[in-house]
């Protein structure tokens, strides 16, 4: 058994290749090999948003506070908020983020295939986060 104690993980800020905004993230679960999950918080500040990206074996998100945005490539942006259980199927190219006027935060949960949890792509652009 392992306990990891709140508080004791320090806070990551987003990393600005993959992020667009103010985004926080605080990682829950990295378990060790033969184990695959891996889970992480994260809270996006009003406007804030993720690049295009997707997970080779997909990922769930758990909204718990404020009100966000989600899409898939080619599908409509949708509004997701506390209490949604958003699935990406695996390979899925999508983005999510805080709304314009509200921030948002999740619990992400994605497994790692071959060392990997997320493969990252273009920046989502202000017309696609609009629309």
């Amino acid at each position: 058994m392992e306990i990891k104690r709140a508080g004791t993980q320090p806070s990551v800020k987003g990393p600005e290749e993959w992020f667009t905004g103010a985004v926080r993230q605080d990682r829950l679960i990295s378990a060790p090999e033969p184990a695959r999950v891996e889970s992480v918080s994260v809270t996006f500040e009003p406007g804030a948003r993720t690049a295009w990206h997707s997970h080779p074996l997909g990922q769930t998100l758990i909204v718990t506070a404020g009100c966000g945005r989600a899409q898939r490539w080619g599908g409509p942006v949708e509004e997701i908020r506390p209490g949604d259980v958003v699935w990406f199927a695996p390979g899925e190219k999508h983005w999510h983020g805080g709304s314009p006027k509200t921030a948002m935060t999740f619990i992400a949960i994605q497994e790692r295939l071959d060392g990997r949890v997320v493969d990252w792509m273009e920046p989502v652009s202000e017309e696609q986060y609009r629309s």
